[in-house]
């Protein structure tokens, strides 16, 4: 089966030389992707800008901005059996994009837009058959947020994490399901979460 996994931060420019983005250092969906290979399936990466070097044998699709990755996420997923949105994508862009550095002095204020909701657009255009995980980061209320966004984006499986995550081997994570059902997991390896997380899947 190929198992589209999104993964890394996305980066939003403001000029030719700064950009908008997070910490996301796509351990995690490499981790996903990894272990989907193990098993015998097909990962597809999209990936965001990174340093590391995804996994060998691992097909990967790199893209910058929210809406590169949008676009290669709706071109895979008509050959996919399922897909894992562990990618942390910039909700927000700047309006606009100066052709020119910005000097200092001259900006006092960013005008920001929203970026396409990626993993919204998965839920809304997959197949009934096509098995959806999502990520949720959350720093509070983290149960009600991840099952939240479970239901917003039209997901199977929601993997709750922190901050805490980020950069780190290692952290603490829950599953939640459709059903509002939780699978409390404790500090695991990000390859143990992949694990269980395919499994969960049933992958």
């Amino acid at each position: 089966m190929r198992v589209l996994i999104t993964a890394g931060p996305t980066r939003e420019p403001l000029d030719p030389v700064r950009f908008l983005s997070n910490y996301s250092t796509g351990a995690m969906g490499f981790a996903i992707a990894q272990e989907a290979l193990a098993r015998g399936h097909e990962p597809v990466l999209v990936l965001g800008p990174v340093e590391r070097q995804p996994p060998v044998g691992v097909e990967v699709y790199g893209v910058e901005t929210a809406r590169e990755m949008l676009d290669a996420v709706l071109d895979f997923l008509p050959d996919c059996g399922a897909v894992i949105c562990s990618a942390a994508v910039c909700d927000y862009r700047p309006a606009e994009r100066s052709e020119t550095k910005i000097k200092r002095g001259s900006l006092r204020s960013i005008e920001l837009v929203e970026n396409p909701d990626i993993a919204a657009e998965v839920g809304r255009r997959r197949a009934k058959e096509v098995r959806f995980a999502v990520f949720a980061l959350e720093t509070d209320d983290g149960a009600a947020h991840a099952l939240d966004k479970l239901k917003r984006k039209g997901a199977d499986l929601c993997v709750l994490n922190s901050p805490a995550a980020i950069g780190s081997e290692s952290a603490e994570f829950r599953l939640i399901g459709a059903d509002g059902g939780v699978r409390e997991l404790g500090e695991v390896t990000k390859s143990e979460l992949a694990g269980a997380l395919l499994d969960e899947l049933g992958l």
